[in-house]
């Protein structure tokens, strides 16, 4: 650690929100840096690369104003570190931290790094319990569990936007007879690169919300730099609110395409060499280092549930973004471009979703003992009609057997009166008794 800090005047030159800082004695990567301006006011900014004594700095904010001359840059041998205190609760911040609210910042109990505190495997519990967004396709058939990290795959033009409202207004976390009532769940909503529009939209859900809420707005017309600090600061929240103050903490992160093509852009600044698809190599590390917060620590009652949207490139799953985001959660959420032109919502596609903790969130004692067996049912008859679809197209309807006629009845049944929602909001136990309900209409017997 430096005794002191330094300041500097050594400006080689200033390229957009880049500052290329000569002649530095010491630096390290992220060190926060705090600018001052020829007319006397101040600036954030953080070290980007360190290149001999040249140092790359990207500014967070305005850089107008600025020139070689009188420009004076201090190296704070300080990393960026979020404010904590439960006074963050139902307040809305921007990718700096700073209040959009029109309410003053509150005076913080605590500060935390916004990279977090590196967790022991052998101190995490395995995800359980129940997170309910009050979407029959997820809670019902491809259930998300605390501690899990569960993407929603979407692609341009799908309601993922509405979707995100949805979970925004109803979601909430179950608890099991043995915990008690203790706690609460809290939502951390951080929305990255938005139109004002969007904006607007998302407020609008936010006002609607009836439990604790943390909001981190970031805008298209914010600096980039904001685009990737906003995950980082709400997951640092969602921690202190988890682990320190027992809360069930869902972070609901939109859209991660936008975080990866900010990293992209930081990248080519740097001048580092590109990978696949323009994106730089250690994109995998970086997204790793935020999905892998979410979790429960032993002895602790809280736990940090992840929901990132990805909207995929192209429509194209095997895209970079959507390809490595697979490889660290555990499972996803299929939306469908089909469906969603057919008018169903919300249009996911439960065949290609999957959620690999499931059976950990279910059954007696989590949901009810018979939610395995209805989605198994669900599954195995919804499958068969969607198979006959195609038998369908070639012989035509009347080619073929009664069971086939019911498989595809059911198949279309199932996509509009379980999967289409609506307006609607079901609780879990009301996903199962449609679902059973519809499986008994049929005839259709649970395994």
């Amino acid at each position: 650690m430096r005794l002191s800090t330094h300041s500097y005047s050594t400006i080689r030159s200033i390229q957009g929100p880049l500052l290329f800082l000569d002649r530095v004695i010491e630096a390290r990567m992220s060190e926060v840096v705090r600018i001052t301006f020829p007319d006397g006011h101040e600036a954030e900014g953080e070290v980007l690369k360190i290149e001999d004594d040249l140092v790359l700095i990207q500014i967070v904010g305005e850089s107008r104003g600025l020139d070689t001359d009188h420009t004076q840059v201090v190296l704070t041998d300080a990393i960026k570190r979020a404010p904590l205190s439960l006074a963050v609760l139902n307040r809305a911040f921007d990718g700096s931290f700073r209040p959009i609210d029109g309410r003053r910042m509150f005076i913080p109990d605590t500060w935390a790094p916004v990279s977090g505190f590196p967790l022991n495997p052998v101190a995490r519990l395995r995800p359980q319990d129940l997170i309910e967004t009050g979407l029959s396709t997820i809670d019902g058939l491809n259930t998300l569990v605390k501690g899990q990290k569960l993407p929603i795959f979407s692609c341009a033009g799908l309601p993922s936007r509405e979707i995100a409202a949805a979970i925004l207004e109803h979601a909430r976390a179950g608890r099991s007879a043995a915990e008690g009532a203790a706690g609460g769940s809290v939502v951390v909503f951080v929305a990255l690169g938005l139109t004002y529009h969007e904006h607007a939209f998302y407020q609008q859900a936010l006002e609607r919300m009836r439990g604790d809420s943390v909001a981190f707005i970031n805008l298209a017309s914010d600096p980039v730099v904001e685009r990737l600090l906003a995950p980082r600061f709400g997951l640092t929240v969602a921690e202190h609110l988890a682990f320190e103050h027992g809360r069930d903490v869902l972070v609901l992160v939109t859209d991660m395409t936008n975080y990866c093509d900010a990293l992209r852009e930081v990248s080519a600044a740097r001048e580092e060499l590109p990978g696949r698809r323009g994106y730089p190599g250690y994109m995998y590390s970086e997204l790793a280092s935020l999905y892998e917060r979410a979790g429960r620590i032993k002895d602790t009652p809280g736990s940090v549930t992840l929901l990132p949207i990805v909207t995929m490139p192209e429509d194209d799953i095997t895209h970079p973004i959507p390809d490595l985001t697979g490889y660290i959660t555990e499972g996803q959420i299929v939306l469908s471009r089909e469906l969603h032109q057919r008018g169903i919502f919300p249009p996911v596609d439960v065949l290609p979703s999957l959620s690999r903790l499931m059976q950990r969130g279910i059954g007696a004692g989590h949901t009810r003992e018979d939610h395995r067996a209805i989605a198994n049912a669900l599954y195995t008859h919804y499958a068969s009609g969607r198979d006959l679809r195609r038998l369908e197209a070639i012989v035509g309807r009347d080619g073929m057997s009664e069971a086939d006629k019911k498989m595809l009845d059911f198949a279309d049944a199932f996509e509009r009166e379980i999967v289409h929602q609506g307006t609607v909001h079901r609780d879990i136990g009301e996903t199962l008794n449609v679902s059973r309900k519809l499986l008994e209409r049929f005839g259709l017997t649970t395994p």
